[in-house]
């Protein structure tokens, strides 16, 4: 079982198939690198494929304080196992959790153009808790959650967490695949997913407060929502609108975890968009075409 140590002394748990281009896989705060499963029997066919577990994700380290779990720490985590696999230059993909994660390290390093050492970013099922309106009762949300997994457990959590608006899609299309989401969530460490909510989830810095960073971003990036996933409909259109290099993918009558859910026209949609990016092919926006607002036609909404 392979481990890779972090800058800061973590020891974190990864699976490497395939050559090529090196892809990097992050994932979400319900899953752990088996998410990725369906993504690297596909791409490990032509590409160096890479799926690891956060730190507080059994076998990886669980560290006891949830100043050790902060959303800098969790971009560092990204460069820290290109650095311990000798990798220079990667695609990075990233779920939920794992997009703010890819999209963080996209800001540090996606923003050098070709000398950038993100090829690209993927961010699927981004933004839950970042729309203005809801930021604070997100954060609040997270830190209830985090006792709740301390006072009752993990399974509890799956069931009822888990069976939220946005994985009920999947749980309808595919009742043997979401069995096994449900089992593997119920397995994660109560005391590492605690600190996981509460030092990344809850504290993580409200996307639209980024704009002007966001749009220095210059290498490729695809954005990935399913049509149903309501919390990160509009941050996904934040991005669109904000990033010039991004691209936006709705995914029909699919929730959160798109690549789970409908992982044939996921890896299609991936697949397609790595060839452009090698090809040199993926556009800029013309900014003639940019909305003159990040809020886009109806202007700025209403904050809690």
């Amino acid at each position: 079982m392979p481990f890779l140590r972090t800058d800061d002394g973590v020891s974190l748990h990864y699976e490497e198939v395939g050559s090529g281009t090196p892809i990097v896989f992050v994932h979400e705060f319900a899953g752990d690198h088996r998410s990725w499963e369906p993504q690297l029997r596909h791409f490990a066919r032509t590409h160096r494929c890479i799926a690891y577990n956060a730190r507080g994700y059994p076998p990886s380290d669980v560290p006891e304080s949830a100043e050790r779990y902060v959303q800098q720490r969790q971009r560092d985590d990204i460069t820290a196992v290109l650095h311990a696999l000798d990798i220079r230059h990667a695609h990075v993909v990233g779920c939920s959790m794992g997009a703010f994660a890819a999209l963080h390290f996209g800001l540090q390093h996606g923003t050098q153009g070709a000398a950038s050492r993100a090829l690209s970013l993927t961010l699927v099922g981004v933004g839950s808790g970042a729309h203005p309106a809801l930021y604070r009762r997100f954060q609040h949300d997270c830190t209830a959650l985090a006792q709740q997994m301390r006072r009752e457990g993990m399974p509890h959590v799956a069931a009822t967490y888990g069976h939220g608006p946005s994985r009920l899609q999947y749980l309808r299309k595919d009742p043997r695949g979401f069995a096994d989401f449900e089992r593997q969530f119920a397995s994660h460490s109560a005391a590492g997913s605690a600190c996981t909510m509460e030092g990344y989830q809850a504290r993580r810095p409200c996307l639209y407060d980024l704009t002007d960073a966001l749009a220095l971003i210059d290498v490729p990036v695809l954005v990935v929502c399913g049509d149903e996933d309501e919390p990160c409909l509009e941050p996904s259109l934040l991005l669109k609108r904000t990033i010039p290099t991004a691209g936006l993918a709705i995914m029909p009558c699919t929730g959160h975890a798109v690549n789970l859910e409908e992982p044939l026209r996921f890896n299609q949609l991936l697949e397609g968009f790595v060839l452009q990016v090698a090809s040199g092919r993926w556009p800029a926006r013309d900014p003639r075409t940019r909305p003159e607002s990040i809020w886009g036609p109806s202007g700025r909404p209403a904050m809690a």
